[in-house]
């Protein structure tokens, strides 16, 4: 039995691989496919011959469907008693990670069941380059065949053969779920029962490479990286609600921003186009150092030491620093070459989930299914602004707004353009009032005016912000009747606010001052979008 080369590879006994062990004579041959969790996630193909086990990485994984060619780099011979191994290779040894069975079974030569005459034929195969096989295993059923393809002796293809008719068409499937058929364990499992220090690293590399080989990604169309994309946007309700085909997530206070990621580079944009780099350099930096191409859409925010978003952080951040700056996603839009967008929303969520890694600045974006009343309440009770109601089989829809996607804010507000101020009266100081609008098609609508809700500092801020926006004509088709003269504006500027319901003629009641929304553009803020 030929085991130098296996043997001077590893350090004994600080591996807990078996040294040896002689392969039985009698019986039908066996074979094991390992799932290898080392520096690159692959698996191990293994046949019993000889004594020992011949062995291939293959680094996709064994072929799915009938002609599909796989590369196999054949690698040096295993004991037999590696046929019953799991478990983590420790760092510092030689193919250092986990290591799970993902399947074993018997095969012969499909001419010969017979041990012995198969045995010789799998051999003479081998010698040739060209090694014929039945596999019966748990995963694996039918005919499959190794080619060499090179002058050297590691270049080979793993290949499975089409079902004749003699053939169940069952042998046609190949199932790919990530599990041992040993102890049911996944890779995941395997690494965090090891106890060692990097377990989080390695099960965030794990789930990283197991995404990339999923059938749900594989299923999705391979195309280019879009750019610059609109995020899919909610249409607003007034009652939550329960639901079994619905999950709801918090909707969060914050800046609304799709992020691409694209060969180490990250690109961070508000919902109008207006890029955040810098703005908000940490959530780049993490977005630069997660190592692939992807493009989410998310919300930042600003969060208090309670972990409650504030809209007035947020805003300050670039000069106090204060509170913690998150960047919570809850879309994926795009994956490793594939475009996400017509795969239903749940299992985008569940990719997102997996690639996502733990991380202070980056997190996920998780959701409750069905039970959006009480969720509803709870986000409520810890002072947060609403909820997200979307659909759970929805598409993403870049730019469109959908009654798949839904929103139940706290309180009863909305988006407004400001359109012009009223002068200050008494010992009020900058202005008065602001005149505001929304958008019907092309024209710009009075909806009323505002002026409570504002701090001192806030009045002067508000002054300076509209300064270089005054103009001499109003925005307004038809000039609204106001209760003091009015300096208009150029409509771009965006604020929210809070009031009471609408009167007979369109109008706002008691509108009160929220904030002011440097994140939207004024053409966003329409008739229908009551935010």
């Amino acid at each position: 039995m030929k085991l130098g080369e296996y043997k001077a590879k590893r350090k004994f006994p600080e591996t807990p691989e078996p040294r040896g062990g002689q392969g039985k004579k009698e019986g039908g041959l066996i074979f094991v496919v390992h799932k290898h969790a080392a520096r690159h996630l692959h698996y191990d193909f293994r046949l019993e011959l000889e004594g020992v086990l011949k062995s291939w990485a293959v680094p996709k994984g064994p072929p799915i469907d009938p002609f599909q060619k796989r590369l196999a780099i054949k690698v040096e011979d295993h004991p037999f008693d590696y046929k019953d191994f799991e478990g983590v290779i420790p760092e510092g040894n030689y193919g250092a990670g986990s290591v799970i069975i993902w399947d074993r079974g018997s095969y012969h030569h499909p001419s010969a069941e017979d041990r012995k005459e198969s045995e010789r034929l799998l051999i003479d195969g081998l010698a040739k380059g060209n090694m014929k096989l039945m596999l019966n295993g748990e995963k694996l059923h039918g005919e499959f065949a190794l080619v060499k393809i090179g002058k050297d002796e590691k270049s080979w293809l793993l290949l499975k053969k089409k079902a004749g008719k003699d053939n169940d068409p069952a042998d046609l499937e190949v199932p790919m779920e990530n599990r041992s058929v040993a102890s049911g364990r996944s890779l995941e499992e395997v690494a965090a029962g090891a106890g060692e220090k990097s377990a989080t690293k390695k099960i965030e590399r794990i789930r990283l490479r197991e995404t990339e080989e999923s059938s749900v990604l594989q299923e999705a169309p391979s195309v280019p990286m879009p750019h610059r994309l609109k995020p899919m946007l909610t249409t607003p309700i007034k009652k939550p609600f329960d639901h079994p085909e619905w999950i709801f997530e918090i909707k969060w206070d914050g800046y609304r921003a799709v992020a691409e990621i694209h060969e180490g580079g990250a690109s961070l944009y508000s919902r109008n186009g207006i890029l955040l780099n810098s703005k908000f350099a940490p959530v780049t930096e993490a977005l630069k150092s997660l190592g692939f191409d992807a493009v989410f859409d998310g919300e930042i925010v600003v969060t208090d030491d309670e972990g409650r978003p504030d809209f007035g952080m947020l805003q300050d951040y670039g000069k106090s620093g204060n509170g913690h700056l998150v960047y919570y996603i809850f879309d994926l839009i795009y994956f490793q070459g594939h475009d996400l967008r017509d795969l239903p929303l749940i299992r985008r969520k569940e990719l997102l989930r997996k690639i996502l890694p733990s991380e202070r600045t980056i997190k996920f974006s998780d959701h409750v299914s069905e039970s959006g009343i009480l969720f509803f309440k709870a986000a409520i009770e810890k002072g947060l602004e609403g909820i997200v109601a979307k659909h759970s089989l929805s598409p993403y829809r870049n730019g469109k707004r959908s009654d798949q996607w839904l929103k139940v804010k706290a309180r009863a507000g909305r988006d407004c353009v400001i359109a012009g101020f009223t002068e200050p009266a008494g010992r009020r100081k900058h202005f008065g009032a602001l005149v505001l609008g929304v958008y019907a098609g092309k024209e710009l609508v009075y909806i009323g005016h505002t002026g409570g809700g504002f701090s001192a500092d806030m009045l002067g801020e508000v002054r300076a912000r509209i300064e270089p926006l005054i103009r001499k004509e109003c925005p307004f088709k038809t000039v609204p009747e106001t209760n003091a003269p009015v300096t208009w504006l150029r409509p771009e500027m965006v604020c929210e606010v809070a009031f009471q319901g609408w009167t007979s003629a369109g109008l706002m009641r008691q509108p009160v001052f929220i904030r002011l929304r440097d994140d939207k553009g004024a053409r966003e803020v329409v008739r229908e979008d009551s935010t």
